[in-house]
């Protein structure tokens, strides 16, 4: 791999350190227009690199307490079957049409970054000192609250495996307005949810299309380098200003993929 190609891998993994999300948004261009790999098979080999680092990265976070075993068992269950059934789809669907998708994805989550936080307790959720945590009926496994994390885990899955993100940046908000978990264990447990729905995407795709195994395997070892690297810097850097700049970023290869690819 180049010098870019180096730095792209790098820079996966810190943002997915940093966020528990957005790894695949630059994984994805980079392995297509960097290291010019055809679309479908970037879309499998973007789902394996962050399957892996994702997995690193949320134990690291497991360790430190910030992963709700609970919440990522229901989310990721669903979340799991509704990727593999969209890498399914992802495999007979035209590549215009994932591009587009995937276009507007980064659109959607570029604005949810820059869009000022209104994140307010829901419904059975008390504030806590620590932030705000989950009453009893989040915590049985019947509840309406876990039906609802639930169906957001297969509606998250089927994009996954469609267009080839983690769809942490999703994952995330729907963690905390739903369970109530605070931020932080919320990055954390998108993780473990991410690492899962990837591990799915990849294994609805492999045997389909062609995979460069070596290949994703550097990649793979440079961003789970950067992957640490973020989780460190996460607390101590300025989460606003760097969820803006990740946002202009965003736009910019949102737009791009658009006008090379699509028009």
């Amino acid at each position: 791999m180049d010098i870019l190609a180096i730095l792209a891998g790098t820079a996966t993994g810190m943002v997915l350190g940093l966020f528990g999300s957005g790894g695949s948004i630059i994984a994805l261009p980079a392995l297509m227009y960097l290291l010019h790999v055809e679309p479908k098979s970037a879309i499998a080999m973007s789902l394996g690199v962050v399957a892996v680092t994702a997995t690193l990265s949320a134990y690291d976070h497991w360790r430190r307490g910030n992963v709700d075993v609970r919440v990522a068992m229901v989310f990721g269950l669903f979340g799991v079957a509704g990727t593999f059934a969209g890498a399914r789809l992802g495999v007979a669907t035209p590549v215009v049409v994932q591009l587009t998708l995937f276009a507007l994805v980064m659109y959607a989550a570029a604005w949810r970054m820059l869009k000022k936080p209104a994140v307010a307790p829901a419904a059975g959720v008390v504030a806590t000192g620590g932030g705000t945590a989950a009453l009893s009926g989040c915590q049985d496994f019947f509840s309406p609250c876990m039906g609802h994390i639930a169906l957001h885990g297969v509606g998250v899955g089927v994009l996954t495996g469609l267009v080839g993100v983690g769809g942490g940046f999703l994952i995330v908000p729907a963690l905390v307005l739903l369970s109530g978990i605070p931020m932080r264990q919320a990055v954390g447990t998108s993780l473990a949810i991410v690492a899962a729905k990837s591990y799915a995407g990849f294994a609805g795709y492999a045997g389909a299309v062609p995979i460069d195994y070596a290949l994703m395997g550097w990649f793979t070892a440079v961003t789970v380098l950067g992957s640490f690297l973020g989780t460190r810097l996460a607390a101590r850097l300025s989460q606003d200003l760097l969820k803006r700049a990740f946002a202009v970023f965003l736009v910019f290869v949102a737009s791009y993929i658009l006008l090379k690819s699509v028009l």
